[in-house]
């Protein structure tokens, strides 16, 4: 039993904050590469020094602890030094997406009420339209600014809960919520990224998905708190992409829907062999399973089956990989480490084995709550448990299979039908690049399904694509309508998920593309 008295003290001396892991781990690594940014490689000694002066900037123009610094850029070295710098002086980095509208822009700065904001050259004009003007702008005057500091950042305490970051998730409709990221949460990402991918401490990471998205930015945060190399690229570019891969051994390489065909044509046609990758990808389900066998024989390396989300980070399900040149017939996930997982009724009661139950998620790696949202947060946390809005079925071996997003659910005569479960047998065919289901108001069923599809194969009628179904789900399954779309006009998140609402109002609006031939009837 400790004293009472002694209780701050001990808590203190057990835990360290994002800003002072990092000074420790640059103080253990002075010469190590931290950073590469195009031509330009940095050490962490240069990359805390700069990290150093730019929290002093933030502190002399008033920055103190908890309140926000917002960041509007693209990929850059600059953007992981303002959320660096951000976590030494107590603050918040509210991470803006550069892709939202004006409006959206302007809720999220209205939102989170920053103190300091850092942009990027080519975002001014849309952070002015938004009402704001920046206090740094990425390029000569930041550079300036951080040339100009002669003191050192004041220390400032801060605890496991208090804010780190805040990344705004993409939804599907209504304004984006910002998602708090504390210090604690981040650290155990880190740590939880280092043990379910075996990822080493000098290891590198591509940083070319938007810094601004959990994916990205988890990884490359781990990647400089463990003393690891990060290389910034901004946004998809094969060519760089491929550079680094020939050049560094990387454990995890992102890829995500929407660039792992393209990626695959590239490398095959670059003649690079790349250094040893670990995993590769993301979001299997989203994924043609033919583009999965492909990516995993060029890299020979297995194919990461995730399931996890920004307000969870790795877990609850991203503990499976696909294994190198397999086209997967299904996608099960099995339950990440660091965490419990419940699946659960509108009630909140377990469901057996093989029902289908929303995810209830519960560990450090949670984020904590939505910023400003009291709302969204009493509906998403309930009884102690995190409730994600995703459905799944437990085998009985313990391996969790997606179902859909419990909020789209199509009601059709009285049966509910999940979406995915019919883009999961579409997707099986290598003919299919991409698809997606959605409802459609029906005057006899209430509702129906719809499938969008991209196809290789011009001549697909949709009596073949019908068959990809047929035996293996229920009847009144079947999509009521197919529609070619080109796979370029399938609109996505930032996380490069199907947006179905935009879908939906194209159905409304008469503008859902080219219908199939040899239509089913209703």
């Amino acid at each position: 039993m400790t004293d009472a008295g002694a209780g701050g003290a001990i808590l203190r001396a057990g835990f360290v904050d994002v800003g002072r892991q990092f000074a420790e781990t640059a103080r253990l690594n002075p010469q190590q590469p931290a950073l590469v940014d195009g031509g330009r490689t940095m050490t962490y000694a240069e990359l805390a020094h700069r990290v150093g002066r730019l929290a002093a900037v933030m502190q002399s123009s008033g920055v103190g602890h908890g309140e926000r610094v917002a960041l509007l850029a693209r990929n850059c070295a600059a953007y992981l030094e303002t959320e660096l710098a951000a976590a030494t002086v107590g603050a918040v980095s509210v991470n803006l997406n550069w892709r939202f509208s004006i409006e959206e822009l302007r809720h999220g700065l209205e939102l989170t009420g920053p103190r300091f904001v850092v942009a990027g050259p080519d975002l001014v004009d849309a952070l002015g339209a938004a009402g704001h003007v920046p206090d740094l702008v990425i390029g000569p005057d930041y550079e300036a600014a951080l040339g100009r500091v002669r003191e050192a950042p004041v220390p400032v305490p801060v605890g496991p809960e208090d804010g780190l970051v805040i990344i705004f998730t993409s939804g599907t409709t209504g304004l984006p919520k910002g998602a708090v990221i504390s210090h604690r949460a981040m650290l155990c990402r880190a740590l939880i990224f280092a043990s379910e991918l075996r990822v080493p401490r000098d290891d590198t990471f591509i940083a070319w998905a938007p810094l601004f998205h959990m994916g990205a930015n988890d990884f490359a945060l781990a990647t400089l708190l463990r003393g690891g190399r990060v290389v910034v690229i901004d946004g998809y570019q094969p060519g760089p992409i491929i550079q680094a891969i020939e050049r560094f051994r990387v454990s995890y390489l992102i890829a995500i829907p929407g660039m792992v065909e393209d990626f695959v044509s590239e490398l095959r046609a670059s003649g690079v062999r790349p250094q040893p990758v670990g995993v590769v990808g993301a979001m299997a389900d989203l994924v043609p399973r033919s583009v999965i066998a492909d990516v995993t024989t060029l890299l020979n390396a297995p194919y990461l089956n995730t399931f996890g989300s920004t307000e969870t980070g790795m877990p609850p399900a991203s503990a499976n990989a696909i294994p190198v040149g397999e086209a997967p017939v299904d996608l099960p996930k099995r339950q990440s480490g660091f965490c419990e997982v419940r699946l659960v009724d509108a009630d909140g009661r377990d469901v057996p084995d093989g029902e289908p139950g929303e995810c209830a998620i519960r560990g450090p790696s949670l984020f904590s709550g939505y910023w400003a949202n009291e709302a969204a947060n009493r509906e998403a946390f309930r009884d102690g448990w995190f409730h994600m809005g995703d459905a799944f079925r437990r085998r009985p071996d313990g391996l969790l299979d997606f179902v859909d997003r419990v909020k789209y659910m199509i009601k059709s005569g009285g049966e509910n039908i999940y979406p995915a479960e019919i883009e999961r047998h579409v997707l099986s065919d290598p003919r299919i690049l991409d698809a997606a289901v959605v409802r459609r108001a029906d005057a006899r069923w209430g509702e129906v399904p719809v499938l969008f599809a991209a196809s290789s194969d011009p001549g697909l009628t949709t009596d073949a694509v019908l068959d990809m179904c047929r035996g293996r789900i229920a009847g009144y399954k079947l999509p009521k309508e197919v529609y070619f779309i080109d796979l370029d006009q399938l609109p996505r998140s930032v996380s490069g998920k199907i947006q179905r609402h935009v879908l939906e109002q194209r159905l409304e609006d008469g503008q859902a593309g080219n219908r199939l031939p040899s239509q089913p009837d209703g």
